[in-house]
């Protein structure tokens, strides 16, 4: 078995760089821990944290191929970030023109959470602490 320590980070192609790089850091209020530029590959791969721990790696390239992201397709379900105050989280999505679904109630802790969608339809879960 291996000797797993935690989650080292998550890894996102994006279709708009800025768009998504805007998203993730003025919605989501991550920060640029690095950002590249590969000439090479033209494309950027930034790393984006929670605090000043590496969460996210945002990568673009010319033109990805879509991806089905409906929740319930096969594969990586959503990215879910912890809040202290969901309806704080409210106020400042609809502050900022953000749709996002109904609170949900989980069925096992009795937690609130709900869904938004970032620039490229993934689908990003608050849930309240």
């Amino acid at each position: 078995m291996l000797k797993l320590k935690r989650v080292h980070h998550i890894a996102i192609i994006c279709s708009d760089y800025r768009r998504s790089l805007d998203f993730y850091t003025h919605v989501l209020g991550l920060s640029v821990l690095a950002e590249h530029y590969r000439p090479e590959r033209q494309s950027y791969k930034t790393d984006l944290g929670l605090g000043d721990q590496y969460v996210v790696e945002l990568f673009s390239f010319p033109t990805p191929p879509p991806r089905p992201s409906e929740p319930e397709a096969a594969g990586l379900r959503h990215l879910a970030f912890a809040v202290d105050n969901l309806d704080e989280s409210i106020r400042e999505l609809e502050s900022l023109g953000i749709a996002h679904e109904d609170v949900r109630i989980d069925e096992f802790t009795g937690k609130r959470f709900l869904f938004l969608s970032d620039p490229d339809d993934l689908p990003i879960e608050l849930y309240e602490a």
